[in-house]
């Protein structure tokens, strides 16, 4: 059991690190510029990959889906670059998936900083930093 964890692991690490190099070197589709990977979560057969993608600037949600379909198309090109490159028996089917827990975070981030803002008015600090802090 714990052999079959870091197995998933270590595919998890290696199809990371491939899939950030070949999006960024190889794939020449300017919408998917802006994309980053977060994470890759791999079957326990190895057979499927999730593969879990932000887009570092503010896009729409329109934008959003069309960069998902953008690398819903390229998928299979990166599976078979895979394959060449790698030793694995099997590449897995690659799935992409938007990873919302960073928009979520920018979210917190500035409501949190709204709420330092309030409260120094509240108090009569008169400056407020630019990471909320009182001065």
């Amino acid at each position: 059991m714990a052999k079959d964890f870091e197995r998933t692991q270590r595919v998890n690490h290696y199809l990371h690190e491939e899939l950030a190099r070949l999006l960024q070197n190889t794939v020449r589709d300017p919408r998917i510029q802006g994309v980053s990977l977060t994470g890759v979560e791999v079957s326990r057969d190895l057979s499927h990959a999730k593969v879990f993608f932000t887009v570092m600037n503010d896009v729409t949600s329109e934008e959003r889906v069309e960069i998902s379909a953008v690398l819903s198309r390229v998928s299979g090109f990166l599976r078979s670059e895979l394959a060449k490159q790698s030793s694995m028996r099997t590449v897995p089917r690659i799935c992409f998936r938007f990873d919302e827990s960073v928009g979520r975070g920018r979210d917190m981030e500035r409501l949190l900083r709204e709420v330092r803002v309030a409260d120094a008015k509240l108090h009569g600090v008169r400056e407020v930093g630019p990471d909320g802090s009182a001065d």
